[in-house]
């Protein structure tokens, strides 16, 4: 895989959550703070502005996306001035039927991407609480979200399936957009170096290999000391940190969502000792891989640790 789609498949839990909702002048509607949550606004028909404790308001036009990566909290409204009357939303499922909004009448889609807790990848925690995407800035963000509109409108056979993939893709998108700017630091600016992505890609292509820092630069074609000094200066830790940091990560999703045994799991991460391995997991997790895979509800197995 590559890094993004690597993160997405690890940190990912259960499917998008999502609704249809219309809205009538006057209204606004606030959203508590998801912990451990992505949320995200689509405007498929009017505008409204976003409203945030300590911000300007942010307005949102037809075919405007947001993206709340950190899941805060944050209000709807018609106007500025508007204030909520109503502590939670109630909004028609998707897939259910249109929304009956009149004349002048705003539809918005509202949903999030539940993330797990233990796992968001930095490359998440790296980017900015808000992202607008205006109408039209991104063709392929566009045509995902007018597809999107038109089977939540007027669903069909299949529509149940299509749904949460389009919202997947919306997601990739979102993120592909907040990576393609120029960085100086951070997540973005590593993906963007060639040195440093082929280096990140090797990890996670085969994060069981014993790399060196010295084998990892030379997926760039860079020597030992420049590359640890780059790599470090981009992401703020040095690589065989991160690595160590993403073999637990990988390890935590495994125990979670498979049945494999804790000695299977240390193989699939570079462990070739299971003592080892769940010292590694302690250190991270502040547990051993068993407690942490009966807590989190994976497979019920005896583990040995």
């Amino acid at each position: 895989m590559d890094v993004l789609s690597d993160v997405l498949a690890v940190m990912r839990t259960g499917r998008a959550r999502s609704a249809l909702v219309a809205w009538q002048a006057p209204w606004a509607q606030a959203f508590a703070p998801v912990p451990g949550a992505a949320g995200f606004h689509v405007m498929l028909r009017g505008s409204c502005v976003l409203l945030r404790d300590g911000a300007e308001p942010v307005r949102l036009a037809e075919g405007d996306v947001v993206f709340r990566a950190h899941g805060d909290g944050h209000t709807l409204a018609d106007t500025p001035g508007t204030r909520p009357v109503a502590p939670a939303c109630a909004p028609d499922p998707v897939g259910g039927p249109p929304p009956r909004a009149g004349t002048g009448g705003t539809v918005t889609l509202c949903g999030a991407y539940e993330l797990d807790p233990d796992l968001v990848h930095p490359l998440v925690q790296d980017l900015p609480d808000l992202i607008h995407v205006p109408a039209g800035s991104d063709p392929r963000l566009a045509a995902v979200v007018d597809h999107l509109a038109a089977e939540l409108t007027r669903p069909g056979p299949g529509s149940d399936a299509l749904i949460p993939a389009l919202l997947d893709t919306m997601l990739v998108h979102l993120l592909r957009g907040c990576l393609g700017g120029r960085h100086r630091t951070g997540w973005a600016a590593a993906l963007a170096d060639p040195v440093i992505a082929a280096a990140l890609h090797a990890m996670h292509r085969e994060p069981g290999r014993n790399w060196t820092v010295a084998g990892l630069a030379a997926t760039g074609g860079l020597s030992r000391a420049p590359f640890a000094r780059r790599f470090t200066g981009l992401l703020g830790r040095p690589p065989l940190t991160y690595l160590t940091w993403w073999r637990m990560t990988m390890a935590a999703g495994l125990l979670r969502r498979t049945d494999l045994t804790v000695g299977a799991v240390a193989g699939r991460v570079g462990y070739g000792s299971e003592f080892a391995f769940a010292a590694a997991f302690k250190r991270r997790f502040g547990m051993p891989p068993g407690r942490y895979r009966r807590r989190s509800g994976g497979a019920d197995q005896d583990l040995g640790w």
